[in-house]
């Protein structure tokens, strides 16, 4: 009979409710809401993550990743974290300590790569904007020859703004002066034009709960030959033993080398996320986000509202809506929530109060969608 020296504490062994989630529209910037066939693959039994069928899965998560992004990189993989992991991924796999790095900052996640790069020793040269402008080629150009980095960094969905910052021709310019070119592709990839290979981009990450329909807690992330080959000439070692892709690349590489546990049933629902973006076909689901943004931003007109960025640059998945004045934006967003069932977010940063942010994005991007949140957003404008 087992015997304790210690009786157990009772004070945290609450007895609580089966969970009962509210049937939530999430339009703000993300999570979207997971597509049904997602929910219903992450409920599959669990196998090995060494398991013949668990490794068949990750060839075709990578396979269908490489669509996703129309690249053929070999090393293209889903982290085992949330997108904020595989940016942290690429930054820490492709900057050394006393490597400069020039990061395009005109919204909060450009913020983000600057504060992540300054902490792996990166010597982080800031080119900014206002929120909701992007970058043009002559500007990108006199800071990369001032410079000469090792690395150019750019947001190209900035969910804080949803301003789309153009990339053709900078991948021209970064082999011009010998760096890799990083690009966020978190709000972008499966909701708007993206050619990894085409456009250049040595190094893209992105999430899986936005325009993929996922929910999040996994990460694609992809390495081009010339980033592989910077990765692989470090002069120090990663110092990030997590994310750390000379080892992790071997568990998705041939070698099927083990280095820590993936998380099996969020890699079940990025397969499904990914099938469905191949079954749909990456020109029609442009279109479908494309589509679904402009009856958004037509409605938003009709009814007095305009949006923050110029529609040349305006993300399709992402839309930063201006507060009218004398309106509370937070007391709105809070009524859509509570009376609507529908969420929509806070400005961050330099738009803090300013705007609202409004995602379309995946599953979400639907007409139907478009016409309830107008119609809410209406009466409750109109009180």
């Amino acid at each position: 009979m087992l015997t304790m020296a210690q009786t157990v504490n009772d004070l945290h062994r609450i007895t609580t409710s089966q969970l009962d989630t509210p049937p939530r529209l999430l339009l703000g910037p993300g999570p979207s809401n997971a597509h049904p066939r997602v929910l219903q693959a992450m409920s599959n039994r669990q196998v090995g993550h060494l398991d013949p069928a668990f490794i068949a899965l990750m060839n075709e998560v990578q396979e269908l990743l490489r669509y996703a992004w129309q690249t053929d990189n070999k090393l293209t993989i889903p982290v085992s974290g949330t997108g904020s992991a595989a940016m942290e991924a690429a930054v820490a796999n492709s900057v050394e300590p006393g490597d400069t790095i020039v990061i395009g900052v005109n919204g909060y996640f450009g913020e983000r790569l600057c504060d992540m790069a300054g902490r792996y020793g990166g010597n982080v040269v800031r080119l900014e904007k206002a929120w909701g402008d992007v970058f043009t080629i002559d500007e990108l150009r006199s800071a990369v020859s001032q410079h000469r980095p090792a690395v150019l960094a750019l947001v190209h969905a900035e969910t804080s703004t949803g301003a789309r910052q153009p990339l053709e021709g900078v991948s021209d310019l970064c082999r011009e002066f010998d760096c890799l070119l990083l690009v966020d592709t978190v709000t972008s990839l499966g909701g708007v034009p993206l050619f990894v290979d085409a456009w250049g981009i040595d190094i893209a990450y992105s999430g899986s709960q936005k325009a993929l329909s996922c929910p999040p807690g996994i990460a694609p992330l992809t390495f081009g030959p010339r980033a592989v080959d910077k990765l692989n000439n470090r002069a120090s070692g990663v110092p990030n033993w997590y994310l750390d892709l000379t080892m992790v690349s071997k568990y998705w590489g041939s070698e099927r080398t083990y280095h820590h546990t993936a998380p099996i049933n969020m890699n079940y629902g990025l397969r499904e996320a990914l099938r469905l973006v191949a079954e749909e076909g990456l020109e029609a689901r442009w279109a479908r986000h494309r589509n679904s943004a402009e009856m958004l931003w037509d409605g938003l007109a009709d009814i007095g509202l305009t949006c923050h960025v110029p529609l040349e640059t305006r993300l399709p998945t992402l839309t930063t809506v201006r507060i009218p004045e004398g309106v509370d934006g937070k007391a709105v967003a809070r009524t859509l929530l509570t009376d609507y069932n529908i969420e929509i977010a806070a400005g961050l940063g330099q738009l803090g109060g300013k705007v609202w942010r409004v995602g379309l994005m995946g599953f979400n991007s639907r007409p139907e969608n478009v016409i309830t949140l107008l119609g809410a957003l209406e009466r409750v404008l109109n009180g």
